[in-house]
């Protein structure tokens, strides 16, 4: 089917997702618009949020709350959606022009720009019911967040590295996830907070490797194109301050040899992805541009353990 064929040609969405086989035939573009066939989005979302959660129960010396982990799930999967469809909107015109960006939904033409409103408004929605269920100071932080999401789509277009600003909102989890467990801020989620930030610059260039050509052509700026010559070693210096402030807030919040040997694995993974990068193979790229996923899963782990098992 048509659909189908448009599906086919998006090069980072995952193949048979549930998202592309379960939902009804007319209700995929919305999905595909949220970027549901395309989960590392909101797994990079969320994994901050249970980061922070689960050293901030190591920090209390207690066990981490598993409602607040479903619900930085629901939150970190429909904020993800809004934010794309927020991002969609502004770049209908610019996708149009680029290679792997010209068959999304409203480009294309499969949803108009009133529909993708009104379903963007949906899913904050949801994302407000779920902040709202949270204490006040979480409440409050998690609004900080708005303005970020608001201006950076706009970035690309001014910034030379707007992945900067992709990193101060994808890591807001960092302080939402430990405010909604102590009430309070401190040290130890400030620095994953930056760490959160060197890395997603990091993961993220790694991304924008596909698209330079592209992107040059249409002048929207990213990280890959101001690194050039020099982008392996630009992730590799990101990924290195990534793992210092993320020392920092393991060591802040009194964790134990569980969570330095999560880390140190983390650390494994980013040794693997540097020597892996080949700044012309998009297919590359994507793979370790997602396998970020698991990298954070690993350090989630060894968090769990010094959580549970102390």
């Amino acid at each position: 089917m048509a659909l189908d064929r448009i599906r086919d040609q998006l090069p980072d969405a995952v193949k048979g997702h549930w998202a592309d086989t379960l939902i009804p035939l007319g209700l995929r573009p919305f999905a595909r618009m949220a970027r549901f066939e395309r989960p590392i989005g909101w797994w990079l979302l969320l994994l901050p949020c249970w980061w922070s959660a689960t050293l901030a129960a190591i920090a209390l010396g207690r066990q981490p709350s598993l409602l607040h982990m479903a619900l930085f799930l629901i939150g970190a999967v429909v904020m993800r959606g809004a934010g794309c469809t927020y991002n969609d909107i502004l770049d209908r015109d610019l996708d149009g022009q680029v290679e792997r960006t010209r068959n999304r939904p409203l480009p294309s033409g499969q949803v108009t720009t009133r529909q993708a409103v009104l379903f963007m408004g949906l899913l904050c929605l949801i994302g407000l019911a779920v902040l709202f269920s949270f204490n006040a100071l979480t409440i409050v932080t998690g609004l900080g967040s708005v303005v970020l999401i608001l201006i950076y789509p706009l970035m690309k277009r001014v910034m030379p590295i707007p992945q900067l600003v992709l990193g101060l909102a994808f890591n807001w989890g960092a302080l939402v996830g430990w405010t909604a467990y102590t009430g309070s801020l401190g040290l130890s989620p400030v620095l994953l907070y930056l760490g959160g930030i060197c890395w997603t610059i990091g993961y993220d260039t790694i991304y924008a490797l596909q698209d330079i050509e592209d992107d040059e052509i249409v002048g929207i700026k990213s990280s890959a194109i101001f690194f050039g010559s020099r982008v392996i070693r630009a992730v590799a210096i990101c990924y290195g301050l990534t793992l210092l402030f993320f020392a920092g807030a393991l060591w802040a919040a009194h964790a134990n040899l569980w969570a330095y040997a999560g880390l140190a694995l983390f650390a494994l993974h980013f040794v693997w992805q540097i020597k892996k990068v080949v700044p012309t193979d998009s297919g590359v790229n994507l793979q370790l541009f997602r396998s970020n996923r698991d990298a954070g899963l690993i350090l989630l782990a060894g968090l769990l353990l010094n959580a549970y098992l102390g």
